[in-house]
């Protein structure tokens, strides 16, 4: 950990909330959470303060595989399970089972880390599964996970997100849909929250499978 690192105030306050809310948000979320606090901070700004942080080791980064990059506020070894559904993510315990290191070794590899997934259903989304099960519903919220129905300009943007070829950034998705750029920001934002919409690369937008059967 680097201890020599000058706190800055958008740093602590970057930190402060990391800690205070203990969810593993991506810097799209956080730069929601704090841009009333620095109105004048910029997403490029967040990402970059994260990235510094976790470099200190003051937080931690989450790469999970095929999802928007996290950040998690303890910074001590734990690994991670997270939801395919809500994108909820939680810690636990490090593994203590046995990793085949002795097999690797002996292939030649000379190893320089380890990353261990575990995914599955959070509580709520089981429960949600269950009910819609129950009820014969083709569709049905996830509330507790911060699903909901589409509103009219979140249908907007998916929709042109589905009509695109490749990803693209708000200001396509603007002239696309005749919305302000502000306006598709704040829906990509609910979008991404609601596991709809994926960044596979910075400022850039797709639909994920769940959007497209959002969708329909």
């Amino acid at each position: 950990m680097d201890h020599t690192l000058r706190m800055t105030h958008q740093r602590e306050i970057i930190l402060n909330e990391m800690q205070r809310c203990k969810l593993h948000l991506t810097a799209d979320e956080l730069y929601e959470r704090i841009k009333k606090k620095l109105p004048r901070i910029s997403l490029a700004t967040v990402y970059r303060n994260l990235e510094i942080l976790s470099e200190a080791g003051l937080i931690k980064k989450l790469e999970i595989s095929g999802r928007q990059k996290r950040f998690d506020w303890d910074p001590q070894d734990h690994d991670h399970v997270y939801c395919t559904r809500c994108q909820r993510v939680d810690n636990i315990p490090t593994t203590s089972a046995p990793l085949p290191f002795d097999q690797i070794r002996e292939k030649g590899y000379r190893i320089t880390g380890c990353r261990i997934e575990f995914f599955g259903l959070c509580p709520n989304c089981q429960k949600n599964q269950e009910k819609k099960q129950r009820t014969g519903e083709r569709t049905m919220a996830c509330t507790s996970c911060g699903r909901a129905s589409l509103s009219d300009t979140q249908r907007q943007v998916l929709e042109a997100l589905a009509h695109s070829k490749e990803a693209c950034g708000s200001k396509e998705l603007a002239a696309a849909t005749g919305l302000e750029s502000k306006q598709v920001s704040c829906q990509i934002t609910a979008l991404k929250n609601k596991g709809y919409v994926s960044s596979p690369a910075r400022c850039k937008y797709a639909i994920t499978e769940q959007g497209k059967t959002a969708l329909d």
